[in-house]
């Protein structure tokens, strides 16, 4: 497996808090079959307009990351490390030209909208990115308040060239039952990309890989599994577009049932 989303760089976030915590968390993914890693920080759009505050933030997270680097190629040497960040677009039109902004270097960018609410015309912002040659993979869609509210935006942001990102405990119901209803309409839907952690080297949170792992199994979907921690990370970390991945068929909860659910062709 491949994981594009987590924040293991120690103490300059909410993730990690130090060196050892974060060789922990990196033990555990790996434990649980993680075989490449792309952390990713928090960062917040606006301050790239603020030369003084964006070289700061830079210089923190070069540092720590170097120091993180160094200790997974000591006690995981065959561990690939890389960096991204987790944007959060409080500015919707950031320049993202530095590489250490987008996922591995690519043209690929981690992002979240602010305070976990969808901003009005967020299509428009996913062109604008597109438009500057960079490809927004938006950070876990299912934990939006509003988007069960507002399943079509789904559809426009793919039709406007975003990637959709979904954590693996949004299915386990990590974040509640609405986040694991939209993920699941998500995942039938055909809509996400990538399936990754959002590890934040909280010890209880590493059993998700192989609990995920065992969820595709149970319900025969080996190959979508593959696909979604493996094959479309691959692409994204060799700059090529993701692919296609197929709409499954999955059985409703009690919660689905409640809340209505919304068939894929519908988004």
């Amino acid at each position: 497996m491949i994981d594009l989303h987590s924040h293991l760089v120690p103490d300059v976030d909410d993730g990690a808090r130090s060196l050892d915590g974060a060789l922990k968390a990196v033990g555990r993914l790996v434990d649980e079959g993680v075989e490449r890693i792309v952390t990713t920080p928090h960062f917040d759009a606006s301050w790239v307009r603020d030369p003084a505050r964006f070289d700061a933030r830079m210089d923190q997270v070069d540092r720590a990351f170097e120091e993180l680097r160094a200790g997974v190629a000591s006690a995981f040497p065959d561990l690939p490390l890389g960096r991204g960040f987790e944007i959060m677009l409080d500015d919707p039109f950031p320049d993202l030209s530095d590489p250490r902004l987008r996922l591995g270097g690519t043209r690929f960018v981690l992002v979240e909208w602010p305070r976990l609410r969808i901003p009005p015309s967020t299509p428009d912002v996913i062109e604008r990115i597109r438009e500057q040659g960079w490809i927004p993979v938006i950070a876990h869609p299912e934990r939006y308040a509003s988007l069960l509210r507002n399943f079509p935006i789904v559809g426009a942001w793919r039709r406007a060239g975003a990637c959709l990102q979904m954590n693996h405990g949004s299915l386990l119901g990590r974040y509640g039952d609405e986040a694991r209803t939209a993920a699941r309409r998500l995942l039938e839907g055909g809509w996400i990309d990538v399936l990754s952690s959002d590890f934040h080297a909280r010890p209880h949170l590493s059993t998700f890989v192989s609990e995920i792992r065992a969820w595709f199994a149970q319900r025969e979907l080996d190959e979508v599994f593959e696909l979604l921690t493996m094959g479309n990370p691959s692409r994204i970390l060799a700059d090529e577009l993701p692919d296609a991945v197929p709409s499954v068929t999955l059985e409703r909860g009690l919660w689905d049932r409640l809340t209505g659910f919304l068939r894929p062709g519908d988004a």
